[in-house]
């Protein structure tokens, strides 16, 4: 995979991906919200218990709960790969984040989301994403 398909949806979707990373930092539920189509799943299967989410409504609740837990987390994230085709597109895009949890404890953690995106009413919105950690230190 690489970037492929017309450059004005590329860049959208680049974009797309860096406002998820400054949602998670600024913990700002009502952006991270807004970025997710109604039908969408995200999978995090190195997680207990997050192994998948299916429904807007049921990961942004999900997510809300779980930022409670993280008072500091600084989500950097670029795009490594897209492909777009018509109104939908895949893509792979990496993740650096500095986290300090509810037990004081900072550490650094790199992964990569596997994406799924669908353009509705002229934007492009996450239909997928699954998660998988690359490191942890």
């Amino acid at each position: 995979m690489s970037f492929d398909g017309p450059a004005e949806d590329r860049l959208a979707i680049s974009e797309l991906v860096s406002a998820y990373g400054d949602a998670v930092t600024r913990n700002n539920a009502v952006d991270w919200a807004a970025l997710w189509a109604e039908d969408s799943s995200w999978a995090m299967p190195d997680f207990p218990g997050w192994e998948m989410m299916t429904g807007k409504s049921t990961i942004v609740s999900t997510w809300v709960e779980a930022m409670k837990n993280y008072p500091l987390n600084i989500n950097v994230q670029s795009l490594g790969a897209v492909t777009v085709t018509g109104d939908a597109a895949t893509g792979r895009a990496y993740t650096s984040e500095l986290v300090t949890d509810s037990t004081g404890a900072t550490y650094r953690v790199t992964g990569c989301y596997d994406d799924h995106f669908v353009k509705q009413n002229g934007r492009w919105l996450f239909k997928s994403r699954v998660f998988k950690v690359l490191h942890t230190g």
